[in-house]
């Protein structure tokens, strides 16, 4: 039954035949009246929707031919991740044994290129990878291993970069990743990536496993990728042409009907939405002063061009209320920022949030006490988050999202800036040089929510180290066996911030005294490092763990300190590394101020956006009820 709706909805498209095809379109301010609804959302008829993707900017380049025979080439064999230091010394050897003309470089001769960059944006890792690859007269790429979220688009890049120069490549991946791979190549205009999949993951195996499974499984896949002629079917697999208008209905139904086609075409988060009908999404339009087909953002990964419309789009089938939009367009662009976006492929699962400054918080009633996740409003946004990663950025779980367990729903929040005033303390808009007045969105990502710390104390001081424990104790990944520094925001209710400033000034005071006090014993940080660490197993590798011990304490400033007070330990002073970095921490006061508590949240870093407003927003506010935005203003 769901393929004839379907059916009959595609030759309703083609005739021209679907409800609300004559419509009045809303570029900036007008209205629509009842006279123009669309027949579809009269009565139970059903709903006429439109699409909630933005359409691909990078056009697919024409690959080169594959090699007839491996015999006499040059062959690259790059990559850093996941034992390829076991792997990749041995394709070299299978490439001399079956081919003893054939030239092989490794990783130290030849460099790798890295993520491939957004279209327009060069990358020097890219630029000097392709010089090698063309001075050394490369024929071919081997590049790998893809075993993880981030990883993975880091070795595919290589393989990208060698497509575009006419170079055939093929990238080595774990099973969980071989999608993420061939979208990001698609994603870059690559229409077809070759792929030897290694079938388990390769931390996992002991050396004699990664290299028989190299020997019996990848090399037959590595030499056929490489030599077998791509085919016209390869080529047309998953790309799709542009046509029509953006506004047009591309599917007829129940909501339940509805409901089920954007699952199907993977444009729901499986979640029920509400339809975005032409007339919803138009209003919506009302309250922005974008007109519905300008440009918003073009968004990585996929890089596709989104407009006003599509950020409509997606904001109805979240429930946002219209007077939203100004949000979500500001939000869409913060999507776009580097240090936001770094980590969201990683299986590690950074969990993307957002918060909200400025008197339009006040005015929306986005919620900032207790419980403030969970609002209405706050959740709304949070939801076109969610499908805005999606939509409009190209992310998908199991495709471009990794996570290892999956991911929780983004969520939204507002600082408290009435309890900024009281406490004497800055606001972060205001800490990153807006103006108090001033409406701005950021966008954010943690690695865990919920677990926070209620300091019994009113002593200022002993609740800096309570939160120097803290944060020295949440640091990236589990066991802090990640990166040395990462990003973190630090949530805290006014009491706990009205004690703190009582001694520290500003926040930034604050954090200048936790950069002292945070530190974490070198034995911690090396254990922790070498037996978890995230990149794959080094026991058994040319180090042992005496060694990076001293690997460890030259390249992450190990200095003897005073014991921190928390460990039990008699020795007055022990080895320990630093767990901050100045300007990669914000704290923010919110939440409910009946409630003494802290909560440290690593993850990636911030993206932060002005919230421009449509000239006549007083006058579309004041229609639906409510007070001038000028009410909601703080005194400097």
């Amino acid at each position: 039954m769901k393929r004839l709706i379907i059916f009959i909805s595609g030759l309703l498209l083609l005739t021209g035949l679907v409800y609300g095809q004559e419509r009045i379109v809303c570029d900036e301010t007008c209205d629509i009246g009842a006279e123009t609804k669309s027949a579809a959302t009269k009565g139970d008829a059903g709903f006429a929707v439109v699409s909630p993707v933005g359409r691909g900017t990078v056009e697919p380049i024409d690959q080169a031919p594959r090699l007839n025979t491996l015999s006499g080439k040059t062959i690259a064999v790059v990559g850093v991740s996941f034992m390829s230091r076991v792997t990749h010394p041995e394709i070299k050897r299978l490439i001399e044994k079956n081919y003893p003309d054939a030239h092989v470089l490794l990783l130290d001769e030849v460099g790798t290129a890295g993520p491939y960059p957004a279209p327009g944006i060069t990358r020097r890792a890219q630029e000097e990878f392709q010089k090698r690859l063309r001075d050394l007269h490369v024929d071919a790429v081997i590049s790998g291993n893809g075993g993880c979220g981030l990883c993975t688009p880091k070795e595919t890049g290589s393989c990208i970069a060698a497509e575009y120069m006419g170079i055939p490549s093929v990238i080595i991946t774990a099973p969980s990743f071989t999608t993420q791979a061939r979208y990001t190549a698609l994603n870059n205009g690559v229409p077809v990536l070759r792929i030897a999949e290694y079938p388990s993951a390769f931390a996992l195996d002991d050396e004699a496993t990664l290299i028989r499974n190299t020997r019996e499984i990848l090399w037959p896949q590595i030499v056929d990728a490489l030599t077998k002629p791509i085919s016209a079917e390869e080529r047309n697999q998953g790309l799709a042409a542009n046509h029509g208008d953006l506004r047009d209905d591309v599917f007829f139904g129940t909501i339940d009907e509805v409901n089920d086609y954007f699952k199907e075409m993977n444009w729901s988060d499986g979640l029920p939405i509400v339809p975005p009908t032409f007339e919803k999404v138009n209003d919506m339009m009302r309250f922005s002063s974008y007109r519905w087909n300008e440009t918003v953002a073009t968004l990585p990964i996929a890089h596709r061009n989104t407009t006003a419309w599509h950020v409509a789009v997606n904001g109805v089938m979240a429930g946002c209320k219209p007077e939203y939009m100004p949000i979500l367009i500001a939000l869409t662009k913060a999507l776009g920022g580097p240090e936001f976006r770094r980590t969201l492929a990683s299986t590690h699962a950074w969990i993307p949030f957002c918060w909200i400054n400025g008197p339009i918080a006040r005015q929306l009633g986005i919620d900032c006490g207790q419980g403030e996740i969970n609002e209405a409003a706050n959740m709304a946004i949070g939801r076109f988050m969610n499908l805005a990663l999606m939509n409009l950025c190209g992310y998908y779980v199991k495709q471009d999202r990794m996570g290892t367990f999956g991911y929780p729903m983004s969520w939204c929040m507002a600082e408290d800036e009435t309890a900024y005033k009281r406490v004497g303390w800055q606001p972060y808009h205001v800490r990153e040089g807006y103006n108090i007045n001033d409406n701005t969105v950021t966008a954010a990502s943690t690695l865990l929510w919920g677990n926070n710390m209620a300091p019994s104390t009113t002593d200022a001081e002993k609740i800096m180290q309570l939160l120097a424990w803290d944060i020295s104790e949440r640091c990236q990944f589990a066991l802090g066996s990640g990166r040395q520094f990462t990003f973190r925001t630090i949530l805290m209710t006014e009491p706990v911030a009205k004690t703190l400033a009582t001694v520290y000034r500003s926040t930034s005071d604050l954090e200048q005294k936790l950069i002292n006090a945070s530190r974490r014993p070198l034995k911690e940080r090396v254990f922790a490092n070498y037996y978890a660490n995230p990149g794959g197993a080094k026991d058994g590798g040319e180090h042992n763990i005496r060694q990076y011990t001293g690997h460890l304490r030259r390249t992450e400033d190990a200095k003897d300190t005073r014991t921190p007070q928390w460990y039990d330990t008699p020795e007055a002073y022990i080895e320990t590394i630093p767990t901050m970095q100045q300007g990669m921490t914000q704290f923010l006061i919110t939440g409910d101020n009946s409630r003494n508590k802290l909560q440290t949240m690593p993850g990636g870093g911030y993206s932060t956006i002005k919230i421009e407003l449509p000239a006549n927003w007083n006058t579309l506010m004041g229609e639906l009820g409510y007070k001038p935005l000028s009410h909601f203003h703080l005194n400097p």
